[in-house]
């Protein structure tokens, strides 16, 4: 154990925690809605057999449901303002048991930041049992110097905050009341590490109150072991897997070499419900940063599909069809998926549903048919499906939909829209093989809410640009739904091209809505930041509102061609820079959007990294020289017209 750490000069006799003594869990939780996950639930079920006594603090109300499940958790439910972090959550909770500390033996000071148990509780709690101390933590973190919220002196060694259990010498000392008494309020995260987190240790140490680390640092190369060494912890034994490691920054995971998969993967091996991860961070974790943390992308196989014909899932093609020339290839690859799927059309004139009815009629598909003409093109396939067919989506008919249409793009260039038009059919219907993998994946999955490819980009400048103009449009659609899922900061996760595959359920938000061909316009309004483009952006933060996750989909083909060109391009745009990819990207959000190089642009960028409080007075120069600019334009203009 690492207590040579943690003891300071001089020590206090210490005790093993007795057979029959008694412990208190102060549990503190914050959820962005009030409810309480199923995570949660989980580990107080776990915890109670080693708890006589739950408290539960919550930071923000809860929601009578909320409540409810609480309720019948722990013995006790407090509710507080979301303030001071689960730090002055502990101190609520502490003042409020402060009469009754005495009956315990031992207190466990616990967030809900972490998964688990993982690993069971009772090694856990036998071991430190029987180890004489004033106080113990699950995991810790090394000294850092200099520190990282000051800049200046360091960061103590010290227990992490999450889990730490104080026993009664310490806990009825003066030290401790003055501790609680005198605790500094606190306003952002830094202040919670550079105020509680990283000076508890230390501050208890020095007074003499010795502790120890259930599972110490593996290496001395890594300061928070807890995040980036989760998977070795796991198969250290350690019972607590913490939520950062799915949430944490893409860029720094890659720079460290910390694969989210592997960490699943070793989660999974030890029988916990890995769903019950990926429904909670469905629901609080930007999309996109999920996806890569997680690794939630899928290469489909072209011959091992895992489908189990056992259990079958209805079913349902959903296709609108404007150009009548690709019906055949919309029905043929229809015919990929798994047993005898439906396949329901919408077209927009009753000559098209006709030709359309000949083309199925003379292919022969297997399953139920059937055209529909919807009322109007506004909208297009997006209309076509929310309004034309909402009848169908709430009728709980399917188990599992596909939604295609008849894609060309004519308007970017023959290569462009072919490409566009191939990266969606060939990614979601390759082959008998590659469409049964994805019916797989949703029958292994009861959380998974939609399954669709990945970003285009060969072609289209959808790399740090994929919001365009339709962000201002989602957040307005998420706070009339009740969409509270955090929105990706550069480019959405979406379905671009409004293809995919989804349980009707996960759409269940987007599809109750009473939409009207109206609200989408006509062929004007098909544009970014009109109502179709910003639905193209909604599945995915539609779904995770109701705890559904999703994933992307590639061929092993697509790959190669879309690995490639990242990686040809990376390396381009890195060359300019020097360091790592996570140092290149920090600086260029320093120097803020470059522009078309003119001489302003690299002003305004040299100031924002050098002189970031001279903003407005460059700003104002500039102003007042373009305003001289356009004086002498319109003066010379005038000379020329005499």
């Amino acid at each position: 154990m690492k207590t040579a750490e943690l003891i300071g000069d001089w020590t206090r006799p210490a005790d093993t925690f007795p057979d029959d003594g008694k412990r208190l869990l102060i549990y503190v939780v914050y959820d962005r809605r009030g409810e309480v996950g199923d995570f949660v639930a989980y580990a107080l079920e776990h915890m109670r057999a080693f708890c006589d006594t739950i408290v539960v603090v919550s930071n923000g109300p809860l929601t009578a449901h909320g409540r409810e499940r609480l309720e019948g958790l722990g013995d006790m439910v407090l509710e507080r303002p979301n303030e001071g972090y689960d730090i002055w959550g502990y101190k609520h909770g502490l003042d409020v048991m402060a009469d009754r500390l005495d009956e315990f033996d031992e207190l466990l000071l616990v967030n809900d930041t972490w998964f688990g148990p993982i690993r069971p509780f009772t090694p856990l709690f036998e071991r430190m049992n029987a180890h004489p101390l004033h106080f113990w933590g699950m995991t810790d973190h090394l000294r850092v110097e200099p520190h990282p919220f000051t800049h200046d002196g360091y960061l103590p060694y010290h227990l992490q905050s999450y889990w730490v259990a104080v026993r009664r010498r310490m806990f009825q000392s003066p030290e401790w009341t003055a501790y609680w008494r005198d605790l500094p309020r606190m306003t952002s995260y830094s202040d919670a590490v550079t105020l509680h987190e990283g000076v508890f240790t230390e501050h208890f140490t020095q007074q003499g109150f010795s502790g120890e680390v259930a599972f110490p640092t593996l290496t001395d190369k890594i300061e928070n072991h807890a995040v980036l060494y989760a998977e070795q912890l796991i198969d250290a034994g350690c019972p607590t897997l913490k939520r950062r490691p799915f949430f944490q920054w893409p860029v720094f995971l890659d720079r460290v070499a910390v694969v989210g998969k592997w960490t699943l993967e070793a989660v999974e091996r030890n029988g916990y419900p890995v769903e019950m991860i990926l429904d909670d961070l469905a629901r609080n974790v930007e999309p996109r940063v999920l996806n890569a943390d997680a690794a939630l992308l899928r290469a489909l196989s072209p011959t091992d599909d895992g489908y189990d014909p056992a259990a079958p899932l209805r079913t349902a093609v959903f296709a609108h069809i404007f150009y009548v020339e690709m019906t055949e290839e919309i029905v043929r690859r229809a015919g990929y998926l798994p047993g005898q799927p439906d396949l329901i059309v919408t077209t927009p004139d009753a000559d098209r549903a006709r030709a359309i009815e000949e083309i199925i009629a003379q292919l022969g598909f297997a399953g139920r048919t059937e055209v529909r003409v919807v009322a109007s093109n506004n909208g297009r396939d997006q209309a076509a499906f929310l309004i034309g067919c909402r009848d169908i989506l709430l009728s709980d008919a399917y188990d599992l939909i596909v939604k295609i249409h008849s894609k060309k793009t004519p308007q970017d260039g023959a290569n462009v829209g072919r490409h566009f038009r191939r990266q969606q059919f060939e990614n979601l219907l390759a082959g008998p093989h590659e469409a049964a993998n994805i019916v797989a994946l949703f029958q292994q999955r009861p959380g998974l809410g939609l399954a669709f490819p990945p970003t285009i980009h060969l072609g289209h400048p959808t790399m740090g640009h994929g919001w365009w103009d339709n962000r201002p449009g989602v957040e307005k659609l998420c706070r009339e739904l009740g969409i509270r899922v955090p929105l990706d900061e550069v480019s959405p996760l979406a379905p671009f091209g409004s293809m995919f595959f989804a349980r009707p359920q996960a759409l269940r938000l987007l599809v109750e809505r009473e939409w009207s061909y109206d609200d989408f316009g006509g062929a004007e309004a098909y544009v970014d930041g009109g109502l179709a483009h910003v639905l193209e952006r909604m599945p995915v933060y539609a779904a995770g509102e109701l705890g559904f996750h999703v994933m992307t989909i590639a061929t092993p083909q697509y790959l190669a061609k879309s690995y490639t060109a990242l990686d040809y391009n990376l390396d381009q745009m890195s060359a300019t820079m020097p360091e790592d990819t996570q140092h290149q990207i920090e600086f260029l959000r320093r120097a803020g959007y470059i522009g078309w190089g003119r001489l302003r642009d690299f002003v305004d960028m040299w100031v924002r990294l050098h002189r970031p409080g001279a903003a407005e007075r460059v700003d104002r120069v500039f102003a007042r020289t373009e305003d001289a600019r356009g004086r002498l334009w319109r003066a010379r203009q005038r000379l020329l017209r005499r």
